[in-house]
């Protein structure tokens, strides 16, 4: 493959393209009362979960749709915050408090997040680079290491 197809394929839209399918996304869970929006993971593929978590200067619930996939009874997402700089405000609200509540298709329940590291990171990235072939040219992109998160149930 040329380097000037393997850049072509970690290319991301201009951030207003990301923000706005983030918010349509969001205004559709919302209107439909969560009917539509959210999926289970399909085989060699992702699902969406909805996230609700305290802020940190706030305290109050702050939600974000995510997509994820299943290990065991974990649910693992990357904090990649639309494969541009800097860390999502979901997962800094974690890091301040890891106590979270997790919504999936049917389901609601409490989580508790951490980062993965050392093998359970190098496992889970293998795993998120068979649902996406280019995940480590958009990972590039970032200054900074994609955080793994784990959420595990409470």
């Amino acid at each position: 493959m040329s380097v000037e197809r393997k850049t072509r394929g970690a290319r991301v839209p201009p951030r207003w393209i990301v923000r706005s399918a983030w918010s349509v996304h969001r205004f559709l869970y919302r209107v439909t009362g969560g009917r539509l929006g959210l999926w289970r993971p399909r085989k060699k593929g992702w699902g969406a979960l909805r996230l609700t978590t305290a802020g940190r200067r706030s305290g109050r619930p702050r939600s974000v749709i995510l997509g994820y996939f299943e290990d065991g009874s974990d649910l693992v997402t990357l904090a990649m915050n639309g494969w541009g700089p800097g860390e999502p405000a979901w997962w800094l609200n974690l890091q301040a408090d890891p106590d979270a509540t997790v919504e999936l298709v049917g389901v609601r329940r409490p989580v508790r997040a951490h980062a993965a590291t050392g093998e359970e990171r190098d496992r889970l990235w293998d795993r998120w680079r068979e649902i996406d072939a280019n995940l480590d040219e958009y990972a590039a992109l970032r200054p900074s290491q994609t955080a793994v998160v784990v959420l595990t149930p409470r």
